[in-house]
């Protein structure tokens, strides 16, 4: 059974940074696209980024793109959000998320985390 744990979240100031880092297991992680999402209060849960198994395909939203950076040791079934310069508009619980086959930026992914709280002041 698929399991992702993601840590790392906190309570930030503006321009800041912080790592998420999510951990998988169950299967063998390279195997698996891998995928950011984030939810605010009040709103859906929206894309923030992906990466295929060898992060050779990485997507973007545009909203993160130039600040956050999706990364993955599949030696250490783990995969990392990097987030730098962050907004209050980045406040938000973040998912990791892993699926078989294409890169996609659409939440259907067959595995999930549970999430992490990121809040950033202003």
């Amino acid at each position: 059974q698929v399991q992702l744990v993601e840590s790392g979240g906190g309570l930030v100031q503006a321009g800041d940074s912080l790592r998420l880092s999510c951990a998988f297991s169950g299967r063998t992680f390279s195997s698996y696209v891998m995928g950011w999402f984030r939810q605010a209060p009040g709103k859906e849960r929206e894309f923030v980024a992906a990466s295929s198994w060898r992060t050779d395909i990485t997507y973007y939203a545009d909203s993160v793109k130039g600040r956050f950076t999706i990364s993955r040791d599949n030696a250490k079934n783990t995969g990392y959000l990097q987030m730098n310069s962050l907004k209050p508009e980045d406040t938000a619980v973040y998912y990791c998320a892993a699926r078989g086959g294409m890169i996609t930026t659409r939440p259907n992914y067959d595995y999930w985390g549970q999430g992490t709280q990121v809040t950033v002041s202003s």
